[in-house]
């Protein structure tokens, strides 16, 4: 999407052309105030679980207090639409994740636009999901599984967190590439998906790692493949889609924004002190832990990132033909 990689670039050159920071600002040094972390997702959400590590963190580190306050609803674009117009001064952040860049194209109007009016501080982590069915399935391995979803058409049910979000889109894209047809089945959140996978009324889903490695490993749930690009350390022995299904690749990113305007100096400072708490080891096993990954990259990089997402998740929301509940 040529259109939006030339509109970050513009908007990135903009940015480092900001005008420097007012007398007042110069005089009190980064941050002299507690800063708000907008969570786009309930407390306890893998978003919100990340912002709330890394924002003790930052209030050790910086000496001030980085308070997680969470505004879900709408697929997280009550937050960012918040975020976007906020005061441009570093006090207001937003969490990123994957459902914004999904919902850029899922949802025909926003009050804001993700590219446009949310500057990238940086990535935090990459959580990958996994291709679950119930112990009833027969399938065993992914080809079974393709095999035995063309021998019943319609008849499988998937389970999701809602449409639009991260594991309905993970299914989107598997059906997209192996020309399956399975049934999507939304509900309203990844638990009561969860519970109804367990409890066999739907008979597969791609839930993210953090909600689903206990099941797994109590041996409740049958992971068929991971869906990141390689292996995952937590899960050793399960192979990924793309081990099957060449090309196949879906992880839910997180990271932090800004209003856009927010001053170079204060997003570089930010996007260091990040950095350095993904190179720690205690912060990377935490993350290690709940079966995702750290993502650390510069301003530039988490930019485009999102752009390149942006673009993935258009042509799987176009394929699906989801529209917002």
């Amino acid at each position: 999407m040529k259109i939006l990689r030339r509109e970050f670039l513009r908007l990135a050159a903009a940015s480092v052309a900001l005008p420097a920071l007012s007398r007042i600002a110069r005089s009190q040094p980064y941050p002299s105030r507690p800063v708000r972390i907008i969570s786009i997702s309930a407390a306890g959400g893998t978003s919100d679980i990340t912002a709330r590590l890394m924002g003790q963190w930052l209030s050790e580190r910086l000496g001030q207090s980085f308070v997680v306050e969470n505004r879900p609803g709408a697929g997280g674009n009550i937050a960012a639409e918040f975020v976007a117009k906020s005061p441009a001064d570093g006090y207001t952040l937003l969490t990123v994740s994957t459902n914004l860049m999904i919902g850029a194209s899922l949802y025909d109007k926003l009050n804001y636009d993700l590219v446009r009016d949310i500057a990238p501080i940086a990535s935090m982590s990459r959580e990958t999901s996994v291709m679950l069915v119930h112990p009833s399935v027969p399938a065993k391995t992914v080809p079974e599984f393709i095999v035995y979803a063309k021998a019943h058409p319609g008849k499988i049910n998937m389970a999701s967190a809602g449409t639009g979000s991260g594991p309905h889109m993970s299914g989107e894209l598997f059906k997209m590439m192996t020309g399956v047809d399975m049934l999507h089945v939304p509900y309203r959140g990844g638990g009561p998906a969860l519970i109804d996978l367990l409890g066999g009324q739907v008979q597969v889903m791609f839930p993210g790692t953090t909600a689903s490695i206990a099941y797994i490993r109590a041996d409740r749930l049958r992971p068929l493949a991971v869906t990141a690009a390689t292996r995952l350390q937590a899960l050793p022995d399960v192979p990924t889609v793309g081990e099957f299904v060449p090309g196949y690749e879906s992880s839910a990113i997180f990271g932090l924004g800004a209003p856009r305007g927010t001053p170079a100096e204060i997003i570089e400072r930010l996007n260091g002190e990040i950095n350095a708490a993904l190179a720690s080891p205690s912060i990377r096993a935490r993350i290690a832990d709940t079966g995702a990954s750290v993502l650390a990259v510069s301003p530039t990089e988490f930019g485009r990132l999102i752009a390149d997402e942006i673009e993935k998740w258009a042509t799987v929301v176009k394929f699906s033909g989801a529209k917002p509940d």
